[in-house]
C-alpha cells in the first residue's frame, strides 16, 4: 500500500473510532463489523460503484453524496460515517479502498470482542482453526478453490463453525473465505496475529518435535517477550517430524532449533 492509501487509511480508522465513540456499546461496534463486511460485499460485486468511489478525479464531496445515496438507510450511522469518509479519501488504487474497509471491519469486531473480554478467546480459537484447515487437505482445497463460489464457501465455514467459536470468530472466518489473497490457514493466522495486536502483543507459532510442559512453555514465552520488546502469546503445535528441539516463527521471522532443520542446513551444505 503506497503512502496516499496509508494516509487514507488512518483518516478512515479515525473517522471509525470518532463514530463509535470511547463509550461506544459493544453491539455497535459489532454491528459497524459485519455492516462493512456487506458494503465491501456490495463493492466487490459493483465494478462501477467501487470505481466511482475510488476516482481521485471526482471531488470528494461527490464520491460522499454517492456513497450516503447508495448505502444511506442500509447501514447503521456509525458504517455510514466511515464509508463516506472512505469514498472521501485518494486511494492509490481501488483494492486499496475496499482492502481497507475489510481491516476496519475486522478491528471493529476485535472491539467488540475486546468490550466483551474475548480477545484472547478470539485470538487462539483463529489459530486454532488455522492448524485444523492446514491439517485437513481436503477443507483446506475447497476454501481455496477459486471456481467455487464465495458464498459457498462462507455456507461452508458457518456449518463447520456454528456452536464451536464466539461470534466475532465466526465473523471474521466467515466473510475472508469469501475474499482470500492467500492460504486459509495464512489468513486465519493473519487474524489471529491481528486479535494479539490489538493487545499489542506478539505472536509465535512454535512447532515442537514433542508436547511442552506448562514450565517449558512459561520459560519460552518469557524469553521470547525479552527478545522482542512486548509480551508474546506463544501457540504451540507438536510436529513429530522435527525429530527433536522446536521452531519458533514471529511474523516474517523463523527462528529454526530442530533436528530437522540443522540436518536440512547439513544436507544444503554439501551440495
Amino acid at each position: 500500500m503506497y503512502a496516499a492509501s496509508r494516509e487514507a487509511l488512518a483518516h478512515t480508522r479515525s473517522a471509525l473510532q470518532s463514530a463509535l465513540g470511547s463509550g461506544a456499546a459493544t453491539a455497535a461496534a459489532a454491528q459497524a463489523g459485519s455492516e462493512l463486511f456487506s458494503v465491501v460485499e456490495a463493492l466487490d460485486s459493483q465494478r462501477a460503484l467501487r470505481t466511482a468511489l475510488a476516482d481521485a478525479s471526482a471531488p470528494a464531496a461527490v464520491r460522499e453524496r454517492l456513497a450516503e445515496q447508495v448505502f444511506g438507510g442500509k447501514v447503521s450511522a456509525q458504517t455510514l460515517a466511515t464509508v463516506k469518509a472512505a469514498a472521501g479519501q485518494d486511494w492509490s488504487a481501488q483494492s486499496d479502498l475496499t482492502d481497507s474497509l475489510v481491516q476496519l471491519g475486522r478491528e471493529a469486531l476485535l472491539k467488540a470482542a475486546a468490550d466483551q473480554d474475548q480477545l484472547d478467546t478470539v485470538e487462539d480459537e483463529l489459530f486454532r482453526l488455522g492448524r485444523i484447515v492446514a491439517g485437513d487437505p481436503e477443507l483446506e482445497q475447497t476454501l481455496s478453490d477459486r471456481s467455487t463460489p464465495a458464498s459457498a464457501k462462507r455456507d461452508l465455514l458457518t456449518r463447520l463453525l456454528y456452536g464451536k467459536v464466539t461470534a466475532v470468530t465466526e465473523a471474521l472466518a466467515v466473510h475472508a473465505v469469501g475474499r482470500l489473497s492467500k492460504s486459509p490457514a495464512g489468513t486465519f493466522d493473519e487474524l489471529s496475529a491481528l486479535a494479539a495486536a490489538q493487545r499489542d502483543r506478539a505472536v509465535a507459532h512454535v512447532r515442537s518435535a514433542a508436547p511442552l510442559d506448562a514450565k517449558q512453555e512459561e520459560r519460552l514465552t518469557a524469553t521470547l517477550t525479552r527478545i522482542y520488546g512486548k509480551p508474546v502469546t506463544v501457540h504451540v503445535e507438536v510436529d513429530p517430524e522435527l525429530l527433536s528441539g522446536l521452531v519458533v516463527r514471529v511474523g516474517d521471522e523463523v527462528i529454526d532449533g530442530s533436528a530437522a532443520g540443522r540436518l536440512a542446513a547439513v544436507r544444503k551444505s554439501l551440495t
